[in-house]
């Protein structure tokens, strides 16, 4: 039988602490250069001081966006197997624990790696596209952001101040926010023009957004959340991670709550379905007759929001799935 040696990786900026796990057993522990010129060294010298073959091996670290790029690029090249788990997932795998630092974590999510090696779920970098898209779409957000820091405080303050200062505040801010309108407009017109490029991303944009509610951005999101539908199948499991699903909140006879949704979500995600949510109930005459009605039902205002959002997600997934475009009184054909 072919050993496996369970690699954990505990990452930062600058730097990285890796545990090498045999059995259940940490044998190597090493902080290396977090560089793609230290990393190579790394692994050619862990190669060669266990002698194993790359195939053996079986990264784990926690997610830590961009700080973890030079090691995954390293880990694709050379085809080494590598898991991306939670850090919530990890620590609450470890029950309770004393002490912290970087080395203890390092042989922590090895630990965790081979007592979890049953049920792995392996990363697969998304393609170019998806990942332009989404850096795109997190520039935008935050240049988004920055307009209405800076825009907002200037309108409300109209009412307030001097007409004299008031212009001063225009004058000064002027350039900066034309700026950021011309660099939001720029983003819009690279992320259209890279929907109209890739023809799978365009097919699933068009059968998305073809759902009352559901708008550009919030279509792109879950198209890239779900990795193109790949990752994520199903409208129910979507629905978990967006934060939205509802959970029961009961123990025997003492613990009686109410049903809920969990914290634990996608907020970016939450948000966009809230809104389209809004949207749809606004313009939508089925989902405002239906948010009516429950309403009049007596039902809570935000939990129908909820039923609203759960429905855009299973209207997306089903139009996706089936490759046709929302039809309000679709009719499924027997075989």
């Amino acid at each position: 039988m072919k050993m496996i040696y369970f690699l954990g990786i505990d990452i930062s900026k600058k730097k990285f602490d890796a545990a090498l796990t045999i059995d259940g057993k940490t044998y190597h522990g090493v902080l290396v250069e977090n560089s793609a010129k230290s990393i190579q060294s790394f692994f050619k010298d862990l190669k060669k001081k266990f002698s194993l073959s790359f195939s053996q091996v079986i990264v784990c670290l926690e997610h830590t966006g961009i700080y973890s790029q030079p090691l995954l690029n390293f880990l694709v090249k050379n085809e080494i197997r590598v898991c991306l788990e939670p850090a919530l997932q990890i620590k609450r795998s470890q029950g309770m624990t004393r002490g912290k630092n970087d080395k203890i974590d390092a042989e922590r999510i090895a630990l965790y790696a081979y007592k979890n090696r049953e049920n792995l779920t392996f990363w697969k970098p998304q393609k170019s596209s998806i990942q332009k898209l989404k850096v795109l779409l997190v520039t935008r957000e935050r240049l988004i952001k920055a307009k209405i820091q800076l825009g907002v405080p200037i309108n409300e303050s109209e009412a307030f101040l001097d007409a004299s200062i008031q212009k001063e505040m225009h004058r000064n801010c002027r350039h900066t926010l034309k700026a950021l309108e011309k660099d939001i407009d720029k983003i819009n017109q690279a992320i259209d023009e890279l929907v109209k490029i890739d023809q799978q991303v365009a097919e699933q944009f068009h059968f998305a957004t073809s759902v009352p509610g559901i708008g550009k951005i919030t279509a792109l999101n879950v198209i890239i959340a779900t990795d193109l539908f790949t990752q994520i199948t199903e409208a129910k499991k979507f629905a978990c991670y967006s934060g939205i699903a509802p959970f029961e909140h009961s123990s025997g006879s003492s613990i009686r709550g109410k049903t809920r949704v969990s914290h634990m979500a996608n907020m970016t995600l939450k948000k966009l379905l809230h809104l389209a949510a809004i949207s749809a109930i606004q313009h939508c005459d089925e989902l405002k007759a239906f948010y009516k009605r429950k309403v009049e039902e007596g039902k809570n205002k935000m939990s129908v929001i909820n039923a609203v959002r759960n429905k855009l997600i299973s209207r997306i997934f089903a139009c996706v799935k089936n490759k046709r475009t929302y039809q309000k009184d679709y009719k499924y054909g027997l075989v």
